[in-house]
């Protein structure tokens, strides 16, 4: 087992041709990520109040449907994490504490 993986017991699915529930969870998990990526876009183009309001709630409502998805995935042991080193997160950590600098400089 590689000890820089998160992950839970896999849930065996049918092999084969035909579809199975992971499939179906994984196109339905990559629909709901592009869902939410163009209603992050439609927002900032909204022409006025109460359109910019009913996108927001359709983005929040697919954005907790595309949260559901992965936890139900990764429950199942259909998708799996990386851990990531500490000196990676440190180094990433400083590089976008230093853009943010530059950014208010």
């Amino acid at each position: 087992m590689n000890n820089n993986q998160i992950k839970n017991p896999k849930t065996e699915v049918p092999t084969g041709i035909a579809l199975n529930d992971k499939d179906y969870l994984d196109s339905l998990l990559s629909c709901l990520k592009e869902m939410v990526k163009n209603y992050a876009t439609v927002l900032t183009e909204a022409s006025n109040e109460s359109l910019y309001q009913q996108y927001k709630t359709m983005f929040e409502n697919y954005s907790d449907l595309q949260r559901e998805a992965f936890e139900l995935m990764f429950r199942k042991g259909w998708y799996v994490l990386e851990k990531a080193e500490g000196q990676k997160i440190n180094t990433k950590f400083q590089t976008l504490s230093k853009e943010l600098a530059d950014l208010n400089a």
